[in-house]
């Protein structure tokens, strides 16, 4: 049976930088979007040609930066080249990340002709003094004409991004923002709190006393009210920070994203894009230049990197056990099955992990649920504004006895 792989594409451009972003993006490069465009085209052909194993493409996801600040041209020869390239499932989903302020119904249009079935619109808040603190350059206003357009497009699956923990966000503006994004009837949810990242202006204007620190107390007020609130509206809050829309048996859970929680194979082409495939981890160039000259001089790197790469690395299975118990206790109701655990790393959940997860279960942050041979490790939901503090306990661990015996394997870096 093929492996089902995803494939993350980045898109580092934007028209403006906001404040609180501390992701690979760039403002003011308009000038290397073809160039760029290009050399994404060349990086999808190269590490197509090195899966020399059966495979499928399940999931596409252009992230950013902006990808919807891209011509639609651009964009549509990005994934007739994948087409082109890789096996893609008839089902695959195919998701764009856009800024209500670079979107329009004709633009929309096109992207949806070209295969894009899902999109994620970062509208962060429905406060304009919020929107304005954040550096954001659309108003909801904007959010509205944008939701509708993507509607008349065809777009039947569409994500809000909110931001909660906003300085000067109160609980009401934040109950608006929800309400507001509710009414505009959206597929899925996403909401993040606000984290001041070194580099940023948000870090510089904290630092002079511009701005408050974010008040964690008030966001844990408005992450709770957001849970009941999406709960009662019937969103499934299937993952921390993110609620699908559930109808009967259908739910709009993002797939792409899930691939990750559930530490599966994916490949990230594109500047500062990080893939994992085949136990091996690739980290690309950052820079836009870089990357376009990276791939102009076409430089062999190990499989599965492709010339943009910057760093390959094979992880260890010890490395992997402990990343899989951090990203997959992130899915709130599928945790960490403890049959597929001991099935893909050949060794028990409870053997390794044994002292962790019983005083995470004395603390009530950690519960089994399921039947004896279903039994999965989950978040309590007291844990859910705790998480970092669980994973936490299961990441740079020695590695011990048991799994030496039985499962050694080796890591190696290649710069």
């Amino acid at each position: 049976m093929p492996t089902k792989i995803s494939l993350y594409i980045h898109i580092p451009f934007c028209r403006h930088r906001c404040a609180y972003c501390d992701f690979n993006t760039y403002a003011g490069q308009e000038s290397l979007i073809p160039a760029y465009l290009k050399a994404l085209q060349a990086e999808i052909e190269q590490v197509a040609v090195k899966l020399n194993f059966p495979h499928e493409i399940g999931t596409i996801f252009l992230g950013g930066g902006t990808p919807s600040y891209l011509p639609v041209e651009g964009l549509r020869e990005i994934l007739n080249t994948c087409r082109r390239v890789f096996p893609i499932r008839d089902d695959c989903e195919i998701s764009i990340e856009a800024n209500p302020g670079t979107v329009h119904r004709e633009g929309l249009s096109e992207l949806r002709r070209a295969g894009f079935n899902r999109i994620s619109m970062g509208m962060q808040s429905a406060n304009i003094h919020e929107l304005r603190l954040l550096e954001r350059e659309h108003d909801p206003i904007a959010v509205i004409q944008a939701v509708a357009s993507a509607r008349l497009a065809g777009f039947e699956n569409l994500n809000l991004d909110l931001i909660f923990g906003i300085p000067g966000q109160t609980m009401d503006s934040w109950k608006k923002s929800i309400h507001f994004a509710l009414d505009l009837k959206p597929d899925h949810l996403s909401l993040y709190a606000l984290t001041i990242e070194h580099g940023t202006p948000f870090k510089k204007w904290v630092e002079r006393g511009l701005i408050n620190v974010p008040d964690d107390d008030l966001a844990a007020d408005q992450y709770e009210y957001a849970c009941q609130i999406l709960e009662e509206a019937g969103f499934e809050h299937y993952e921390i920070s993110n609620w699908a829309l559930k109808t009967g048996d259908r739910s709009k859970m993002c797939q792409h994203n899930l691939q990750y929680w559930r530490y599966l194979p994916y490949i990230g082409v594109g500047a500062g894009a990080h893939g994992f495939l085949e136990n091996h981890r690739t980290v690309n160039v950052r820079g836009i230049k870089a990357y376009i000259d990276r791939m102009n001089f076409s430089v062999e790197m190990p499989f599965p990197a492709s010339s943009a790469a910057e760093q390959v690395g094979e992880l260890d299975l010890w490395t992997q056990m402990q990343e899989k118990m951090m990203v997959s206790l992130r899915l709130l109701n599928e945790g960490v099955e403890a049959a597929s655990f001991a099935q893909r790393f050949g060794v028990e959940l409870e053997e390794v992990f044994g002292d962790q997860i019983a005083r995470l279960t004395r603390q009530g942050l950690l519960k089994w649920a399921g039947s004896s041979d279903q039994r999965r490790l989950r978040l309590t939901q007291q844990a859910w504004l705790l998480a970092n503090r669980v994973f936490r306990e299961f990441i740079g661990l020695k590695e011990p006895p048991v799994f030496r015996k039985n499962a050694h394997s080796t890591t190696t870096r290649v710069p």
